[in-house]
């Protein structure tokens, strides 16, 4: 998958040039799964001349080229396969533990550190509060955060080129999401199956959207002495106000319907989330994303177990602070191609870079200072380097302006 409009990738299969999408290319993967040969993606070519091996997966009746793991770096920057290392954001750290892939069945296993049911008469501690939320784990499970940046990131919402501009709306942000959750697993449940995306909002399809929400909600309805499923929710957050009893989340695009919060949730989500609140309030091209696990009640009422908050900009590009959105918006405006960094389950104490600079001769770290950095861990790179090695540009806001 790439996203928004960007070039198809070109591979040889069988010692033939294959464009992705070009007529006849589905049977060409097909032929190469059956002979089990490996697809050479032609963005760059490696020692033997013969460009970067990839593989073909099967996917329920259909084939897909996938990039071999831990190989997204030996791409080009400009290929769809690229993919920053690894270490370049919190992926490195859930990689291999609470992120498996199966290369015979293109499936990809997701290791959750938090629950899909909710057991009846036990009320659920909410952990939005804690530190610990979508904030810091060892790394062997995804937390509410480190999943929705995992999404993000295989949506690929996190990169960014020209040819983007104008085209990435919520459509889009929809579409793409739901095709990354596609052939991801967890807890032995496809969690496309368990992901509600509210659609485009149309008043004249208002009835039809309602029926095709309705049915995928009928998994998560209350039965009594059962143990409840929940789904997560991706969604734009509106409001959040509050109601006759506890508050209420209002989403877009869904006008309706309202989610359902407790008092101690509403409170918890202010402390934890005081920054971003902070900076949603401030700009008002920030978009507030919210991802959380929710039940419907037997009233057909749906209430949030747990969330986590990550606010956006114009582009969708996540934003973590002020000095970062205007980074990104003097990227954007220069018309600048690049990769937005992600923490997964990282603390925002563990120091990464902000974006990867994707369009230069070789990719470019860019770093903001925050006022509590080390000096020494953005330090350029030295010319006994390699000359592969990530060149690294770094900002201190809290002392010029952004160069």
């Amino acid at each position: 998958m790439h996203s928004d409009t960007a070039p198809p990738a070109v591979y040889i299969i069988g010692g033939q040039r294959w464009a992705k999408n070009a007529p006849g290319f589905s049977d060409a993967i097909a032929y190469a799964f059956e002979h089990r040969l490996r697809p050479r993606c032609l963005c760059r070519r490696n020692s033997d001349g013969q460009g970067i091996e990839m593989y073909v997966a099967r996917l329920m009746d259909g084939y897909i080229v996938k990039r071999m793991p831990e190989t997204g770096c030996d791409h080009a920057p400009d290929c769809p396969s690229y993919e920053p290392p690894a270490e370049f954001s919190g992926l490195g750290q859930v990689l291999g533990s609470a992120i498996t892939e199966n290369l015979n069945t293109g499936e990809t296993i997701l290791k959750l550190d938090f629950p899909l049911t909710k057991m009846p008469g036990r009320s659920q501690m909410p952990q939005t509060g804690s530190d610990s939320e979508s904030v810091a784990t060892d790394g062997t499970k995804l937390s509410l955060r480190g999943l929705l940046h995992y999404l993000w990131d295989q949506a690929e919402l996190t990169k960014w080129h020209p040819g983007f501009e104008s085209k990435r709306t919520w459509g889009t942000v929809r579409r793409q999401l739901l095709s990354a959750a596609e052939y991801k697993f967890a807890r032995g449940d496809s969690l496309r199956s368990r992901l509600y995306i509210p659609e485009t909002f149309f008043v004249d399809d208002r009835e039809a959207i309602i029926a095709r929400r309705s049915a995928q909600w009928l998994q998560a309805l209350s039965a009594p002495g059962k143990p409840q499923s929940l789904m997560l929710l991706i969604c734009e957050v509106k409001e959040i106000v509050p109601a006759r009893y506890g508050f209420n989340a209002v989403v877009k695009h869904v006008p309706e319907q309202t989610f359902a919060l407790d008092e101690q949730l509403y409170r918890r989500l202010g402390r934890r989330f005081k920054s971003e609140l902070t900076l949603w309030g401030a700009d008002r091209d920030i978009h507030m994303v919210m991802v959380a696990t929710f039940c419907v009640s037997g009233s057909g009422v749906p209430t949030i177990q747990e969330l986590c908050l990550m606010p956006v900009n114009r582009q969708w590009l996540p934003v973590e602070n002020e000095f970062e959105n205007q980074l990104l918006i003097r990227l954007i405006n220069e018309h600048r191609s690049f990769v937005k960094a992600l923490h997964y389950n990282l603390s925002r104490r563990n120091s990464i870079a902000n974006v990867l600079l994707t369009d230069t001769a070789s990719p470019v770290e860019l770093h903001v200072v925050s006022q509590n950095h080390d000096p020494s861990a953005s330090a350029p790179a030295s010319e006994e380097e390699s000359a592969n090695a990530i060149q690294r540009w770094a900002w201190n806001p809290w002392q010029q302006a952004l160069p």
